[in-house]
């Protein structure tokens, strides 16, 4: 098939770079052959688009509708001063390090993110994603039909927990996220709703698999995380300002890498927003 723009596969089992598009000027056609190569490649990277706030927001909306327009994820104060280490905000980025999916621990898991770099350091601070349809695909036939049967739930509160964060009372910190109340209970292989594949639904938000106890679970979980976020399904992105990517968070995960927390890191993200039927949590009865 011609394309109108160009795509070249990362090395890896998921991901392209596409270059020769303009995102912010998109006809109908093109944005058609985008939407099919990102759910053939989950990850797709846009170097030097440089999109403002609200062209950003426009094309995260072509995904969907959006679980929210528009959040900063920064070291960064409104003010251009650094924030303090103690912020629940810092304690929150660096929680980001581990590998996760987004919204797991929301009634509805989010269908994907735009991201995009303003500020970033010398040194550190890539994005890395892994890919959980290639994961599933190499476990075992035996694994694989244990899997099929389990469940864990999802929730901020712990995976920040574990780390030693709870947050204060009067945090500069939204709070979205730690909600109260019961926490999604999710498969541990999720079915893609548009794609058919299959995948792992792990990362740092889960827990608690029903029928194991809370040893077996954690060994488990992390056992999966380990074998899943190896070469060939990693890829790391160095960011240069300027870049945007879009990613499938139904089949993958993804993590920031450290840096030194002395320079200043400014990221966009819009959060687009589940299907309330394919991305539902098991337990109906989840609050918001």
């Amino acid at each position: 098939m011609i394309r109108s723009f160009e795509i070249k596969p990362l090395d890896a089992t998921f991901g392209a770079v596409v270059t020769n598009i303009k995102l912010a000027a998109l006809d109908d056609a093109t944005w058609r052959e985008l939407y099919a190569s990102w759910l053939e490649y989950a990850l797709l990277v846009f170097p030097g688009q440089h999109l403002s706030r609200d062209e950003q927001i426009a094309f995260a909306r072509r995904f969907g509708k959006l679980e929210f327009e528009m959040a900063a994820l920064s070291n960064v104060k409104s003010d251009g001063t650094l924030i303090r280490d103690d912020s629940d905000i810092i304690k929150v980025l660096k929680g980001n390090m581990g590998w996760h999916c987004d919204s797991t621990y929301m009634p509805i898991q989010a269908k994907g993110a735009v991201f995009s770099a303003e500020v970033v350091p010398s040194s550190g601070g890539e994005t890395g994603w892994a890919d959980m349809r290639a994961a599933y695909d190499a476990l075992d036939t035996s694994t694989k039909a244990r899997l099929e049967n389990l469940a864990a739930h999802h929730s901020l509160r712990y995976s920040q927990a574990k780390l030693g964060h709870q947050p204060k009372a009067g945090s500069d910190y939204s709070g979205y996220g730690f909600h109260d109340g019961p926490v999604p209970l999710r498969p541990l292989v999720k079915i893609h709703p548009e794609t058919g594949r299959k995948s792992l639904l792990i990362g740092r938000h889960a827990y608690d698999i029903p029928g194991l106890s809370a040893d077996e679970s954690a060994s488990l979980l992390q056992q999966l995380v380990n074998f899943a976020c190896q070469p060939p399904r990693v890829y790391h992105h160095k960011w240069t300002p300027g870049d945007a990517v879009v990613w499938d968070n139904r089949c993958l995960l993804h993590r920031a890498m450290p840096w030194d927390m002395s320079k200043p890191r400014t990221m966009w993200h819009s959060r687009i927003a589940g299907d309330p039927v394919s991305e539902a949590a098991l337990n109906s009865e989840v609050a918001a």
